[in-house]
């Protein structure tokens, strides 16, 4: 056995309390029943896309260990329509989870475990006591190494005990459809639509609902080749290429094919499939090897800031969710979601260039090198150029100007604030949205994800004062997960059809919007994302992030300062000291005490690296998490604030 890092205090594990269970056949689970295995608690909520990350993190390890591992993802909801029990169930059918999946709409768990971020991942030994507890993704190594000595120390003591966990398989649904994300139509009438949850793309009819012919074969890869043999894993955005580009391309629409951090050719011709950007591997914000060099060799540390360009199939890409044509950037635009950023991809220079976003999460107008995004995951150009951006995490509808570099938000004020509210556009509310698309009048229709409805933004009249909001109106209700939208040409004057990607109903519907199209305004409430609010001392605050490198690896250094911390705060005036960007993972923060309640932003990353220096190419794994911890600050309340990135 390696020499065990660092653990935490022997602390029993908290019961597993919550509404409900999934994937096990209809039985509750207790840590009684998992005794005698080794259980990671995975806290995780549908919206998020980190979440997401760990969840095909894990997957290599829970197929290794199944024998003695046991998975429970701890489902801790952010938005209201993750609460709901049928929306889960979908989720968890959507992204393939095989492993028990705690309801926790209440948070009892979560609280009971002291989480503070989507996702966090506690480690408890065969006897019932956490071990380790890690915020953030990036942790498969770690997790790794402390599942290979707790079965090696548990399997000598005799309190390990092998076998079949509690996870039941649900029974298989059949349909043509499974979890479609987008869609696109095609120069000849027919839908092309990224089928994700069958990892393919199928052609329908122009009714939407007659296949044609699929192309990918069906199972989770990353593959290119003929429509047989290629395999995608969970496409998402489609764009058709210009039609001037496409001889010269060798191919006809563009895929993000999101899992597999990519972007995909197809040429319709033959359904041929060619990986055109990314590397399959995922980009880290902060880790040294995004970049591969040319010519092989050690990867070169790059500054990867707004404006930076390579060579498109040397870079690591981040679950890239939506892409589109810009005429205006003379390249496609890629909705970034895996990072919170806007990136471009120029298909003939064969390169991509970081259009926007600092890679922080949040919602930060103004120029592009500076502008915070949240999950961008759905992108159109309007008649005038301006790009229309749902920044899905954030509730918001923005806008960036491709001529100045800026960024506006119509609609959404930040990460927790989200509803159904029409009216003016200051004051309406989405709730994560996935889609959106341009009318020829250059009003917007939004994809309202999670309120399961089709929104419509109105801007203001050109000749409006600055700063006059424009109006939001609710088009239709009653759908089920709206992903994307299609516009089409209605017959004659009979006005538009628009084609919504109802995902979670595994169907494309189809809504007639009539010449003088005026929507519904509608007031179903706001709402504020609900988390056990932290208590804090005004004055000096001591944040410390706790790291601890994995069994057998040391902080790397290699390139320079192996750690980094963010901080900042909403408001900013929460803090009076202490925001900013440097390389301990401890700071003194000083809180001001005119400010009774706030969020304190934290991001932190850490490096390490195998230590036997014996190894010619040691393994090197970054660690990183972005906190958003809701704060009230009290007299008399803790002055010490401690998050785990892995401790």
């Amino acid at each position: 056995m390696t020499e065990r890092a660092v653990r935490l205090p022997r602390v029993r594990a908290s019961e597993l309390v919550g509404r409900g269970w999934l994937n096990t056949g209809g039985k509750d689970v207790s840590l009684a029943d998992l005794r005698g295995k080794i259980v990671i608690l995975d806290f995780w909520t549908f919206c998020c896309v980190n979440c997401l990350h760990v969840l095909d993190e894990l997957r290599e390890l829970e197929a290794a260990h199944r024998d003695v591992l046991v998975i429970v993802g701890v489902h801790s909801p952010k938005f209201v329509h993750e609460a709901d029990p049928v929306a889960l169930a979908a989720a968890v059918e959507r992204y393939e989870v095989h492993h028990p999946v705690l309801d926790d709409p209440e948070l009892v768990t979560w609280s009971a475990y002291t989480a503070r971020a989507w996702p966090t991942l506690v480690v408890i030994d065969p006897e019932g006591y956490v071990v380790a507890q890690m915020a953030g993704e990036g942790h498969r190594h770690n997790v790794e190494v402390l599942v290979r000595d707790l079965v090696a120390e548990h399997e000598a003591k005799g309190t390990l005990h092998r076998g079949d966990g509690p996870y039941v398989a649900p029974e298989p649904v059949s349909s043509t459809l499974r979890f479609p994300a987008k869609a696109v139509a095609l120069p000849d009438g027919h839908l092309l639509v990224a089928d994700a949850g069958h990892h393919r793309l199928v052609e329908l009819e122009a009714d939407g609902e007659t296949p044609v012919r699929t192309i990918g074969a069906g199972e989770r890869g990353l593959v290119d080749g003929g429509p047989d043999e290629a395999r995608f894993s969970e496409p998402n955005g489609l764009c058709l290429v210009p039609d001037a580009l496409r001889d010269e391309l060798g191919y006809d629409v563009l895929v993000a094919d999101t899992v597999n951090h990519a972007l995909r050719g197809v040429r319709l011709s033959d359904g041929q499939v060619t990986t055109v950007a990314g590397t399959g591997e995922q980009f880290m914000v902060g880790a040294a090897d995004n970049v591969r060099p040319a010519g092989g060799g050690e990867p070169v540390p790059a500054d990867v800031r707004v404006g930076f360009t390579a060579p498109a199939r040397d870079v690591r890409l981040s679950s890239p969710w939506d892409v589109t044509w810009s005429a205006e950037l003379g390249a496609f635009v890629v909705a970034m979601a895996g990072h919170h950023t806007l990136w471009t991809f120029d298909g003939a220079q064969g390169s991509v260039t970081h259009l926007a976003g600092t890679m922080n999460e949040g919602l930060v107008d103004g120029d592009a090198a500076q502008a915070w995004f949240a999950q961008p995951s759905g992108l159109a150009v309007a008649p005038d150029g301006q790009v229309w951006v749902a920044d899905s995490e954030t509730s918001a509808l923005r806008r960036l100007d491709p001529t100045d570099r800026t960024l506006h938000a119509a609609v959404g004020t930040g990460l927790f604030d989200f509803g159904h509210r029409d009216g003016s556009a200051d004051q309406a509310l989405f709730q994560h949205p996935l889609g959106v698309a341009v009318l020829p009048d250059g009003s917007v229709l939004v994809a309202d994800t999670y309120n399961g409805a089709v929104r419509r933004y109105v801007p203001p009249a050109p000749d409006a004062p600055a700063g006059t909001p424009g109006e939001v109106s609710t088009i239709a209700t009653g759908l089920a997960e709206p992903s994307g939208l299609v516009v089409l040409t209605g017959p004659g004057d009979d006005g538009l059809v628009v084609l919504v990607v109802e995902s979670a109903a595994h169907r494309l519907t189809r809504l007639a919007l009539p010449a003088g199209l005026v929507g519904e305004v509608l007031d179903a409430g706001a709402h504020r994302t609900k988390r056990p609010v932290t208590d804090i001392a005004p004055g000096e605050l001591q944040l410390d992030v706790v790291f601890t490198p994995a069994a057998g690896q040391k902080y790397d250094d290699r390139y320079g300062p192996s750690t980094r911390l963010q901080v900042s705060s909403t408001p900013p005036e929460l803090l009076l000291d202490g925001a900013g960007d440097a390389v301990p993972l401890t700071r003194t923060l000083r809180i001001n005490p005119e400010v009774t309640d706030g969020v304190l932003h934290v991001t932190a990353h850490a490096a390490s690296c195998d230590a036997d220096p014996a190894i010619e190419y040691p393994a090197c794994h970054l660690n990183a998490q972005d906190w958003g911890v809701p704060v009230r600050v009290i007299d008399g309340a803790p002055t010490v604030l401690t998050l785990p990135l892995h401790g």
